[in-house]
């Protein structure tokens, strides 16, 4: 067990790694698919080593810090950012014994740990001195707190149903209908919410290109920049765990195939999830920064206020009750 205990980060960094390498490689594969043309073909058979070069290369730049930046700040807010999404992991249950730290409240410490890469991201952008890195920050400041809230109250539906913020207890909830069914409306608003917590498209306003030339992280290069790109995916995998944890019932065999081993369909729905926010990456536009903040407001805050008020009619109703 001690053994575990310091050999587990390092073989989850790896893991974390490769996929945070292919998982570029195959979202501009499916973006390129999509869009009718080959994308990554070059480097490597069939482009496979082309997210290496690419990181190889942000390897060998110059490390840069403007000369009117806070340099301390700026070099220590790509670690505030990336630090919280690798610990979060700790709590994710891949099967009933593959899970690094079994905690009563894990998904109270995913919502609250998650929460501190906004003040890295919020430090990055001040301490780099830039009017457009600054203006993206605050961008990412509002939307990230914005869509927090509707992301937390989505899954209070789920905590309700179960009596448990063990991330382990939900998923053996779900043995006999996955929460995606009784709790579409709360997986709408999560995958919407998560989504812009993301930053990923149609929400990807704190880095829009054609505006902010990159937003919160222009002035940043070379590894530190790679910093803030492996924090970013690194989240893709922790939301799509999550998501596949909390409504498609993370390990749990369908049409009980037992014979498949648990890791193989957590693997599966995680995939799945994993596909379905680059397909909305290539199919989406982005959305105004008044159209972005509305919508969170007026939409899904009032939407996810409703699935905690349905829920609760549900559970008192023993006949709705017993389709849990």
């Amino acid at each position: 067990m001690d053994l575990f205990f310091y050999l587990g980060p390092i073989i989850l960094m790896l893991l974390l790694l490769g996929f945070v390498t292919y998982a570029i490689l195959f979202e501009r594969k499916v973006i390129g698919w999509i869009q009718n043309r080959p994308g990554p073909n070059q480097v490597g058979p069939w482009g496979l080593f082309q997210t290496i070069a690419d990181v190889a290369k942000l390897l060998l730049k110059e490390d840069i810090v403007p000369g009117k930046a806070d340099r301390a700040l700026f070099k220590l807010a790509p670690i505030i950012a990336f630090v919280p999404a690798f610990a979060i992991l700790a709590v994710i249950p891949f099967t009933e014994s593959w899970q690094f730290g079994d905690f009563a409240v894990g998904l109270l410490y995913y919502i609250a740990i998650s929460s501190i890469t906004i003040i890295g991201i919020l430090t990055g952008a001040w301490a780099s001195n830039n009017k457009y890195s600054l203006l993206g920050g605050m961008r990412s400041a509002a939307q990230m707190i914005s869509y927090e809230i509707p992301l937390v109250l989505s899954v209070v539906g789920i905590v309700m149903t179960t009596g448990s913020l063990d991330l382990n207890d939900i998923v053996l909830a779900q043995k006999k209908v996955w929460f995606i069914v009784p709790q579409f409306l709360a997986f709408l608003i999560f995958l919407i919410a998560s989504l812009a917590e993301l930053n990923r498209t149609p929400f990807d306003l704190p880095e829009a290109e054609s505006e902010l030339v990159a937003g919160y992280h222009v002035e940043y290069t070379g590894f530190r920049f790679a910093f803030f790109m492996l924090a970013e995916y690194v989240y893709v995998f922790a939301m799509a765990s999550l998501t596949t944890c909390l409504f498609l019932g993370g390990w749990l065999p369908l049409f009980g195939l037992t014979m498949i081993p648990g890791i193989l369909w957590f693997l599966l729905k995680f995939s799945l999830v994993v596909f379905s926010l680059f397909w909305i990456r290539a199919t989406m536009p982005r959305l105004r920064v008044d159209q972005l903040m509305q919508f969170a407001w007026k939409v899904l805050l009032p939407l996810s206020l409703l699935n905690i008020f349905l829920t609760a009619i549900f559970k008192e109703i023993p006949v709705l009750s017993s389709f849990y």
